[in-house]
C-alpha cells in the first residue's frame, strides 16, 4: 500500500512536479503540472498535499467539486493520492488561517515542494499581488503502480 512517504520520494526525483486533476462544472477532468509537497495541515496538524495556485479555472473546480487527485512521478513510478481539498486564500478565508498564518503557510507549501528563496519578504509580496490560495488536499486514498 503506498503512502504519503512513497509521495515524497517519488516527487522529490522530479523536483515536486505533480498533475492536478479537478473536475469540471459538465464532469469531464481538468488536469495541469504543479510543484506539489507534503507538509503538516496548519490547523489539524495531519498531513496533507499542498499545492499554491491562482488559476480561476482550478479554483472554480475546486470550490464548486472539491474532489482532486495529485499523481507524482519519476521514471515509470507513480503515486496518485486523491481526496478533498480545502482552500485558504483571499478569495476563500479558512478558520484558523489569519492573513499572517496564509503568508507563513504559502512558504512552507513552496518549501514542501522543494522550493528556496533568498528573499522571503520579495516571494510574499509577489504571493499576495497575485492573490495566491493554498489548496491543502487531504487524502482519502493513495495507491501506486
Amino acid at each position: 500500500m503506498a503512502t504519503l512517504d512513497d509521495a515524497i520520494t517519488i516527487g522529490r526525483r522530479e523536483r515536486f512536479l505533480a498533475v492536478v486533476s479537478t473536475v469540471r462544472a459538465d464532469g469531464t477532468i481538468q488536469s495541469s503540472v504543479v510543484n506539489a509537497g507534503v507538509l503538516a495541515h496548519p490547523v489539524t496538524g495531519e498531513q496533507v498535499v499542498g499545492i499554491v495556485t491562482y488559476g480561476r479555472a482550478k479554483l472554480a473546480n475546486l470550490r464548486a467539486r472539491p474532489q482532486v487527485t495529485v499523481a507524482f512521478r519519476a521514471g515509470g513510478e507513480w503515486v496518485s493520492v486523491e481526496g478533498r481539498a480545502g482552500l485558504a486564500g483571499p478569495g476563500d478565508p479558512h478558520p484558523g488561517i489569519d492573513p499572517d498564518r496564509l503568508r507563513l503557510l504559502l512558504r512552507e507549501i513552496f518549501q514542501a515542494a522543494g522550493g528556496a528563496h533568498d528573499d522571503w519578504e520579495a516571494f510574499d509580496q509577489v504571493m499576495a499581488e497575485q492573490r495566491r490560495t493554498a489548496v491543502l488536499v487531504t487524502p482519502t486514498r493513495v495507491y501506486s503502480n
